[in-house]
C-alpha cells in the first residue's frame, strides 16, 4: 500500500494524516487553504550525469537510464555537455529517452550548457540546442557562450524564457567561476525559466569537499529568483543511481516527463543527501514551491521520515530558514518520523524553507542532510 500524505484545511494550519504501512517510495500530499486539492507523489531521481556522448567514461544515454532504472530510481536526467554533443548524438538522445521512458520510470534529455568565465546551466525541456546563442566567434561545434560574462547570462537567460516550459539549473555554483556573477540579472521573465540551483554536487564534494551550496542558495533567493535546491551525482562513470546516496525530489501529479517538468518549473521539490528521507512542507497550507498572498502570521506544518528506521538516520535539527540564511525556528529531535507544525511571524519576510540534519548524511557523519524549496510569502 502507498503511504498516503494529505495536507487538509483546518483554519489556516494544515494537518498531516497517515494512513498504512509504508512500502513505497513515493507519498502523495494535497494542497489546502480552500482551493482544490491537488495530489502530489514523491518522485526521486537525478538531474546531472554524464554518459559517452561527452566525457563520461562509457555508457549511452540508453545504458544510463536501464541503470537508473534497474537502480530503482523514478527519473533521471543525462546531461551530456552541449560543446561536445553533436547535432546527431543530441537528436539520438531525445530518441533514446522516449524509447527508456515508462509507466514506473521518466529518462529526461538534457543538456549542460557551459559559458566561460560564467558557469554551467543544465537545461530542461528545450529541444533545441542554444545554437544562436553560442560561439559567436566560430570556435568549433557548439562550443559555448564566448561572449564577456556579464553578456553571456542574460543571453542565456532570455533565450531560456523564451522556451515555454524550460527549466534551467545552475550547476555547482562557485566552483570555477565567479557565482554566476551573483546571481546578478534577475527579471521577471527571466526568472520563470531558472528555477532550480545545485545544492549538492556528488562529484565536485568528492574532489573539493564541499557538502553543499546552501550560500549560494540563499544569494539566489534573496536576489529575487525562485528556485528549488537539488542534489546529484554529476557522475562520469558507469554508475548512475546505483553509485551514490543524493537524491533530488521532485513532487508532482503522476510520474510522467510533463509533470516531471511542471514539478520544476513550480519549484516543487527538495534535495536530499539520503536517498530515500521522505519529506512534507507546507505553509499555510501551500506545498513547497507556492507563493502565498502576502500576511503576517505563517504556519508550518511539516512532515518527515525515513523509511530505513535505523538510529543512523534518525533525524536530529528540523530548521525554518528565511531571508538572509537567518533560522526563525528549529525542532530538535531523535526519531525516523518527526512531525511539527509551529506559527511564525513576520510582516518583513520573503520565503520561509525547511533544512533537516540526521545522524548520517552523505559524509558519514551527523550533519545538514535535506533542503527544501521555499514558500515565498508573495512580498
Amino acid at each position: 500500500m502507498i503511504k498516503r500524505v494529505c495536507l487538509m484545511a483546518m483554519s489556516v494550519a494544515a494537518v498531516i494524516v497517515l494512513t498504512g504501512p509504508f512500502f513505497s517510495t513515493s507519498a502523495s500530499m494535497a494542497q489546502a487553504a480552500g482551493k482544490p486539492s491537488v495530489s502530489y507523489n514523491l518522485y526521486f531521481g537525478d538531474l546531472h550525469t554524464h554518459t559517452i556522448y561527452s566525457d563520461a567514461w562509457e555508457g549511452t544515454p540508453t545504458d544510463a537510464y536501464l541503470a537508473a532504472k534497474a537502480a530503482g530510481a523514478d527519473f533521471m536526467a543525462t546531461t551530456d555537455h552541449a560543446f561536445m554533443l553533436t547535432a546527431e548524438d543530441w537528436q539520438k538522445t531525445l530518441r533514446e529517452a522516449d524509447n527508456c521512458t515508462s509507466r514506473s520510470f521518466v529518462a529526461i534529455p538534457a543538456y549542460e550548457y557551459w559559458m566561460p568565465g560564467s558557469g554551467e546551466v543544465n537545461t530542461f525541456n528545450a529541444a533545441d540546442l542554444p545554437m544562436a546563442i553560442q560561439n559567436p566567434a566560430g570556435n568549433g561545434n557548439n562550443a559555448g557562450n564566448h561572449n564577456k560574462s556579464w553578456d553571456a547570462l542574460p543571453i542565456f537567460y532570455d533565450w531560456l524564457a523564451k522556451h515555454v516550459g524550460a527549466s534551467g539549473q545552475w550547476n555547482h555554483p562557485d566552483y570555477m567561476t565567479d557565482n554566476f556573477n551573483d546571481y546578478a540579472y534577475w527579471t521577471a521573465n527571466r526568472d520563470k525559466g531558472m528555477n532550480i540551483l545545485e545544492m549538492h554536487n556528488y562529484g565536485s564534494w568528492l574532489w573539493k569537499g564541499v557538502l553543499d551550496y546552501e550560500s549560494s542558495y540563499v544569494m539566489a533567493l534573496d536576489e529575487g529568483w525562485h528556485v528549488m535546491p537539488s542534489a546529484n551525482s554529476d557522475t562520469h562513470s558507469p554508475n548512475w543511481i546505483s553509485g551514490y546516496e543524493p537524491r533530488t525530489v521532485l513532487l508532482a501529479p503522476s510520474l510522467t516527463r510533463a509533470d516531471l517538468y511542471g514539478a520544476m518549473s513550480a519549484c516543487r521539490g527538495y534535495a536530499t543527501l539520503d536517498k530515500n528521507l521522505h519529506v512534507t512542507y507546507s505553509l499555510n497550507g501551500q506545498v513547497m514551491g507556492s507563493t502565498l498572498s502576502p500576511t503576517s502570521t505563517y504556519t508550518a506544518s511539516i512532515h518527515i521520515q525515513d523509511p530505513d528506521g535505523t538510529p543512523s538516520d534518525a533525524v536530529t535539527l528540523v530548521e525554518i530558514v528565511s531571508d538572509g540564511g537567518k533560522v526563525v525556528a528549529s525542532f530538535p529531535a531523535n526519531s525516523n518520523t518527526v512531525d511539527w507544525t509551529v506559527t511564525l511571524t513576520s510582516g518583513t519576510a520573503h520565503y520561509f524553507y525547511l533544512r533537516v540534519s540526521t545522524n548520517s548524511n552523505v559524509s558519514g557523519g551527523p550533519g545538514l542532510t535535506a533542503w527544501t524549496a521555499p514558500v515565498w510569502t508573495g512580498r
